[in-house]
């Protein structure tokens, strides 16, 4: 039997790419906030955390200010931003081999749900997942922890059963508070340095060949 049973899978930088489309909606409300157009590197921190954090963390806004720039953001990203993304290689193929084999797909994202079910049905990808969680849209947190222990209850899981598997500091965070293994994957949007400082259980470039080699 494999030694996981339950995948708990981010979704932004592990499942799709989505950073250009984030961070040209964080733009956006940048800009027409009275904001110059900013680096990169900043915006690509936009991409895992909740929208409110980012706005305050690393622009320095109050909440008034982040509230006013997350309403501006979900205006351009509702419009179909939100579906210029695409797949990263192997995902497809990992979702529908765990299907086959009785093992569990579990969407655990900080993206409010109601997004991120949107785009797993325009991937066609909602077949193979299991259950879905992310916050309501009036729900401010991006404490992955929370969104994973929720998962296991509403699933009746085992920590020794799952694994959460993302590509930045805060899935890799939430594991470790939850007591469940993780793998944090380097293609995405955080950093090799990151999962390594936060503990994570395995660090891998490629997820398909870590379920030949680990799960299958």
């Amino acid at each position: 039997m494999p030694k996981y049973s339950e995948f708990l899978i981010d979704l932004d930088g592990t499942i799709t790419d989505s950073g250009d489309a984030i961070m040209s909606s964080a733009q956006y409300a940048l800009t027409e906030l009275g904001y110059e157009e900013q680096p990169r590197e900043l915006l690509r921190k936009f991409v895992g955390p909740s929208l409110m954090d980012s706005y305050r963390n690393l622009m320095g806004m109050s909440e008034e200010q982040a509230k006013e720039a997350v309403r501006l953001y979900r205006k351009v990203y509702e419009a179909g931003k939100m579906f210029e993304v695409t797949l990263y290689p192997g995902v497809v193929d990992i979702l529908k081999k765990n299907k086959e084999m009785g093992l569990r797909n579990v969407l655990v994202t900080s993206k409010p749900h109601v997004f991120a079910a949107q785009i797993l049905e325009k991937l066609g990808l909602d077949q193979y997942f299991d259950y879905q969680t992310g916050p309501e849209m009036k729900d401010p947190s991006s404490e992955k922890v929370r969104l994973i222990r929720k998962a296991m209850e509403d699933l009746s899981l085992a920590p020794e059963q799952c694994v959460m598997i993302g590509d930045t500091k805060f899935d890799i965070i939430g594991a470790n508070k939850a007591g469940i293994d993780s793998v944090g994957v380097t293609y995405g949007y955080g950093t090799r340095d990151e999962l390594v400082a936060n503990r994570a259980t395995y660090i891998v470039d490629d997820l398909f060949a870590w379920f030949q080699e680990q799960i299958w």
